[in-house]
């Protein structure tokens, strides 16, 4: 009777443990979630300081990278940390940049466990910082929250892996899928609910692109215009085969206050570059794809290089079908509003060359938010 009721105490004290660490785990996602578009080229990390069962500490990577969320969050704890629980939804760092390793504060601080998310697949961490926060006897915990914790770094995680930014793919459309009339009408399609709900997206992505065809029909801002979010807006990129950009656009007449890059060909035209730059435009050479453009990979690839983390892609129908075509859409957003304009209207992708179903790119339903008559529905790659 005593030992099946000592096994009973600790299976229940063994679930409360993790339970607690669940929970625990999501505080520090969600403070994590408030990097996404300000910290790039570094991960958007969460930390939460527990001891006796008390929040002491939290953090989150800082804007600009850093300070880094242990950090942040050993400083708001103080002499609490001693003995605490961290929770970090990514291994903290062993490696010495511009701020000392993550796994060095945690150990100076004396704090009792670590429980991360998941491994950090840079090669200059990867299970290093684990490996570190063990030698010092410190206990270490894993995978709590993983799943969760890869979806909010995923673009960091594909910078990374491969090379390039994660990339989504934003429209605007008609119940059936036009952007646009005819005579090239489009606002607005979606209404000031969808609208808002556009800009809140601008904020979390790092950088946001359109072709040149696009930027010359709307000449757009693409910055964050929400009370409160006009400090988030992204990087704007414009791909630009032959350097169309007008200087007097608000692409480039913005660009001392808010970075613009236009990515084009080698070899394009020397005057239009240098007037683009005088004016404090980045002009980014690649190689060249098809039809004399921008090759998709090699602009994403340049964008990675930059630290580019995630990209978010706003139009037009021509850029947008490039980079499906090449299989380098990840995430679609479709903000769909409750009109027909027919097929005469303008589709929000070129066609780009499928002939059977079974070459489709596919993707599956992971949202679907209502927007006061329209609907934002939210997509994941899955081939």
């Amino acid at each position: 009777m005593i030992s099946r009721t000592l096994w009973a105490s600790s299976s229940v004290s063994n679930q409360a443990t993790e339970t607690s660490d669940e929970q625990y785990m999501a505080m520090a996602l969600s403070l994590a979630r408030r990097g996404l578009g300000q910290v790039w080229p570094n991960p958007a990390v969460g930390c939460v300081l527990v001891n006796d069962h008390r929040v002491v500490g939290r953090g989150w990577t800082q804007p600009g990278g850093r300070p880094h969320a242990e950090t942040e969050a050993l400083a708001r704890a103080g002499d609490a940390a001693a003995g605490a629980d961290a929770y970090v939804t990514l291994e903290p760092c062993s490696h010495s940049g511009k701020t000392p390793p993550c796994a060095d504060a945690l150990i100076s601080a004396g704090v009792g466990r670590v429980i991360s998310a998941m491994e950090d697949p840079d090669p200059r961490v990867s299970g290093n910082g684990h490996d570190r926060l063990r030698a010092a006897r410190i206990n270490v915990t894993r995978s709590v929250g993983g799943a969760a914790a890869e979806r909010i770094n995923a673009g960091f995680l594909m910078r990374i892996r491969a090379g390039r930014p994660m990339v989504a793919l934003k429209s605007a459309a008609s119940m059936d899928g036009r952007i646009a009339t005819a005579a090239g009408e489009s606002q607005w399609i979606t209404n000031e609910h969808a609208r808002a709900r556009g800009h809140v997206l601008r904020a979390t992505y790092d950088a946001i692109m359109v072709g040149v065809e696009t930027a010359l029909a709307d000449d757009p801002s693409l910055t964050v215009r929400l009370p409160g979010l006009e400090d988030r807006s992204p990087v704007r990129v414009v791909v630009d085969s032959r350097l169309r950009l007008p200087i007097t656009s608000r692409l480039v007449a913005g660009a001392r206050k808010q970075p613009s890059w236009v990515v084009t060909v080698k070899g394009a035209d020397p005057g239009r570059r240098q007037a683009l730059t005088a004016a404090g435009v980045e002009v980014i050479e690649v190689d060249a794809g098809g039809g004399g453009r921008p090759d998709p990979a090699a602009v994403l690839a340049a964008l990675g290089r930059r630290g580019v983390t995630r990209l978010l892609v706003e139009g037009g129908a021509g850029l947008a079908a490039s980079l499906m075509a090449a299989e380098l859409i990840d995430k679609v957003y479709c903000f769909r509003a409750g009109m027909m304009i027919g097929g005469d209207g303008r589709p929000a992708l070129d066609g780009f060359g499928l002939t059977t179903l079974d070459q489709a790119p596919r993707f599956e339903s992971v949202g679907i938010e209502q927007l006061s008559g329209d609907i934002l529905e939210i997509w994941h790659r899955t081939t």
